[in-house]
């Protein structure tokens, strides 16, 4: 079964739920969105806010994937660049697939749907991110077609001792 896409979608009860549900379970799982294992929903409470507060100041847009029960499977966050010199391209954040749903092709279709998504902004020509390095996300997201554009060594301490290397990729839309 495919993920169905919807942007923007209402921000009620159920989608804040399943939103730090997603976010805790994908960071207990070991995905690099921002927090390091263990993480309980309440620690990515302020952090979804955030982004919620964005999204009401129309800085950010949400792209989430409902399963085939209509439970939040994925979700990205894709914000627009506020500096006026770089207006033509976007940031792509906290891209999540449930654990529960990986190896089912989820995670390029979540991709695929956000670079669809863009392309209807006005202005936008090209999505950038940033990865942890020494996941293999780098990978999967050239695989996707980003382009690897940046690397800091180091840039990331995930524990002492454990740091990795921020990946910028960038994917135009052209």
């Amino acid at each position: 079964m495919a993920l169905t896409f919807s942007l923007d979608p209402p921000v009620d009860a159920a989608l804040r739920d399943g939103l730090l549900a997603l976010w805790a379970d994908v960071s207990n799982a070991g995905g690099a969105v921002g927090f390091v294992p263990p993480v309980s929903v309440d620690q990515v409470r302020p952090e979804l806010v955030r982004h919620f507060v964005a999204m009401a100041e129309g800085r950010t847009r949400l792209l989430v994937g409902y399963d085939e029960e209509g439970a939040v499977a994925a979700a990205a966050f894709l914000t627009y660049n506020t500096h006026r010199l770089m207006t033509h391209w976007l940031w792509l954040y906290t891209v999540m697939v449930h654990p529960s749903h990986q190896g089912r092709g989820y995670g390029r279709d979540l991709m695929a749907a956000t670079a669809d998504a863009a392309r209807t902004f006005d202005g936008i020509e090209a999505i950038r991110l940033t990865c942890r390095g020494g996941t293999g996300v780098d990978r999967f997201y050239g695989s996707c077609g980003y382009k690897e554009v940046g690397r800091v060594p180091g840039a990331i301490r995930v524990a002492p001792g454990d740091d990795r290397d921020d990946i910028v990729m960038l994917q135009p839309l052209g």
